[in-house]
């Protein structure tokens, strides 16, 4: 097992990394022009489509990370790492229609406001 020092040192890292980049995406998408988007990503299967694709990189995601830090820095497996795993998975089973729900509610909201509206 790590030293607690190095354990908080570590997580803090991973911290402030994963919230840089989400820093640096969200200038970035502010800078960059607005593109139409197309034919295939409107309606139910666009909005299907977008919701799993996010859901199935966030949920590797995670699998990954669990795997890598638990297999690798704490040096635990067996039993631990399965129910790690069927815990991700209760986590994406409950979460994901709540995430559906309203990804649905903001695509709808922004449809009724229009193109041009909201934008600052």
């Amino acid at each position: 097992m790590l030293p607690t020092p190095l354990n908080v040192t570590l997580m803090v890292t991973g911290y402030l990394l994963v919230m840089g980049y989400l820093a640096l995406g969200l200038r970035i998408l502010r800078r960059a022009p607005r593109a139409r988007p197309r034919e295939g990503s409107r309606g139910w299967p666009g909005l299907l489509r977008r919701v799993l694709g996010t859901v199935t990189g966030g949920s590797l995601l995670l699998l990954v990370v669990i795997v890598a830090y638990y297999h690798g820095v704490a040096r635990l497996g067996g039993r631990f790492l399965a129910s790690a795993f069927t815990g991700s998975a209760t986590l994406l089973g409950v979460t994901l229609p709540v995430y559906f729900l309203t990804s649905w509610a903001v695509v709808r909201r922004q449809r009724r406001r229009g193109p041009a509206g909201g934008q600052r």
